[in-house]
Parts: structure tokens; sequence; C-alpha cells
């Protein structure tokens, strides 16, 4: 576009056209190019801009440059309406907040490895347990905790819906399918074989690889339960990451034992309660400040007086030696 306003802007002088403004002026052809061209190279320049804002994110806030649209907790409206904030992340050692995380990722997902980076960063100590809700698991999380010498408590999205029983009845599940771990092979609810036909590799975000393998049914047709198990209108296929599905199951085991029992009912208890005292008790819904920097700072200062209160409390009620709370049994 620059070389085509510079080959205006010379025609221009060569045929020694004047540009006018002004109500009742009649301007040139020539003149309502140039200015043409000239928005268009003003807009460019404020959409590269634009662009270079953005980073990673597919949106921002021209209020808040650093804050990402998304879907709040308070939809009063319930529209669904997205607003400019921050994904706000806290760790809860003892009822104590022990490291936060100001996040512009959407997905809690993507804030757990970055967040225990940084925690033993800032921290003398690694955690052994990690104890974390639905929300944070993937694959990519489960391997670098292995990865990080330490223990994922980290309940499957799938966990509530397993329990239910129209889950369990449901043959098209790979959960509810016998696996032959020597033949690599699937047994569906009519005994007829799923065995692997191809891998798929999928990419996340962060850009980590995760390898997926097809199983295929030989044959579906005839079969009186087709309709309950697949939809497609050839044979039944599953995609089944072996990683994933290893790292979940242990985790799973790890959650069910007494310890990951005690361990999840303590993070209903301390990190939601955390949440709930900033918000409800101290009236924190909204950040006064504006970027990420002055949002860090004033959230590391509300987490300050937090944990002053905190350890206030438990000098009174002389609970300064427990760490966990005991699971009650009704």
């Amino acid at each position: 576009m620059s070389e085509i306003l510079n080959f205006l802007n010379d025609k221009k002088t060569k045929d020694g056209v004047e540009f006018v403004h002004g109500k009742g002026k009649r301007k040139s052809p020539i003149q309502r190019y140039v200015e043409a061209v000239e928005d268009i190279i003003e807009k460019q320049s404020k959409y590269d801009e634009f662009n270079k804002t953005f980073g990673d994110r597919n949106s921002f806030s021209k209020t808040d440059k650093d804050a990402t649209f998304m879907k709040m907790k308070d939809d009063h409206m319930r529209n669904a309406q997205l607003k400019p904030g921050y994904n706000v992340q806290i760790a809860v050692e003892s009822e104590y907040i022990v490291g936060t995380l100001i996040s512009s990722e959407r997905s809690d997902q993507l804030t757990l490895i970055p967040f225990l980076k940084k925690l033993e960063e800032n921290l003398d100590k690694k955690f052994l347990n990690i104890v974390a809700d639905a929300g944070y698991e993937s694959e990519e999380n489960y391997v670098f905790i292995e990865q990080n010498n330490q223990i994922s408590f980290i309940k499957p999205q799938n966990y509530e819906t397993m329990k239910k029983s129209n889950f369990k009845k449901d043959i098209s599940k790979r959960e509810n399918m016998k696996y032959d771990e020597e033949l690599d092979e699937y047994t569906c609810y009519n005994n007829l074989k799923l065995r692997p036909v191809g891998h798929k590799t999928r990419t996340s975000k962060s850009g980590y690889k995760s390898e997926a393998v097809i199983y295929e049914c030989n044959d579906c047709s005839g079969c009186e339960h087709k309709s309950k198990c697949t939809r497609a209108a050839g044979n039944k296929k599953i995609q089944v990451s072996k990683v994933f599905a290893e790292k979940r199951q242990q985790s799973l085991n790890n959650i069910s034992t007494p310890e990951g029992i005690v361990l999840r009912v303590n993070r209903s208890i301390q990190v939601e309660g955390a949440f709930g005292v900033l918000k409800e008790d101290y009236g924190f819904r909204r950040f006064y400040t504006r970027g990420k920097d002055n949002v860090k700072i004033e959230f590391m200062l509300l987490s300050l007086g937090y944990n002053i209160n905190k350890l206030h409390n438990r000098i009174q009620n002389d609970r300064c030696c427990k760490s966990l709370h005991e699971v009650k049994v009704s």
C-alpha cells in the first residue's frame, strides 16, 4: 500500500493537482484515491498493533489490554456474556495462600504447569501431592507432575458421570468394554473385536503432542445393538490415548485411597473456602486496578491480609499445628 501511495503522490505532483477541503468543494479523483489509501494504511497499522497485543489470546479489552474476555460465574443476565478479566489461581497449604497466579488463559488446564513452576521458583520446598479439581485434568498435566516427581490427586472430568447408572449401561463407552492388553483389542457388548487401525496426533495450545490409537470394529453390519453403540454409518471407532488413560486411572486410584479422600475433601474446604472468604466475607468481586502487574500486586496484598486473618483465627481456636481437616462421616 505504501508503494501505491507513493505512486499517487507522484502523479499528484506531476499533474499539478491541488487537494481541497471544506464544504462545497469537489475533490478530484486522485485526492479521493490518496485519502482512501491513507485510511487503509492507518487501519492496517492499528490492526497490526492489535495483533501484537493479542499474543496467544483471541481477545483483549481496550480499557485493560492485559485482560481477556471470559465467561464469568456472576452472570446476572444469564446470557453467557463475555467480560474482560483474569483467571486467578491460588495454591493453599494448611489453609494459608502460599502462591497466586494471575493468568490471561481462560482454561484452568493451561495454568497448572506455569503455576507449579512458579511455586518451585518462589518457595524453598516442593509440594509432593498436587490436589486439583477436574478442570485441571489433561495428559500434559499428568505427565508433567509425574516427571517432576510429584503425585497427582486430580479428579477425572468424568468422575461424577461414571458413577451414574446411565453411564454404566452405555455400551458405546470405552470404559464399559473389555480390553485385552496382550492383544491390544477391545471387545464390545456384542463380543465383536475393535482392533488398532491407525494413530492420530493431537497438539495442544501449549505445543504438547498427544498420540491416540484408533480402534475399529471389523464389521458392525447386522449388529442389533449398533444404534445404541454408534451413530456412524460405518463401523464403530474409538480413539484412545493410552498415556492419558493410564495416568487418569492412576489419579483415580490416588483420590480413592483414604489419603486421597482426605486431600480431596480438604481441597474443597481450604481452596474453595479461601475464595469464598475473599468474595463473600471481604466482598472482593472485581479488581480496582488495571494492567496485569497492578492486578498481581492488588491480589497479593489481599492474600496477605487473608493469611494474617487466618493466622489470628487459628491462634484463637488453637489450631496452629493442624494442616488438614478431619473427614467426618455422617
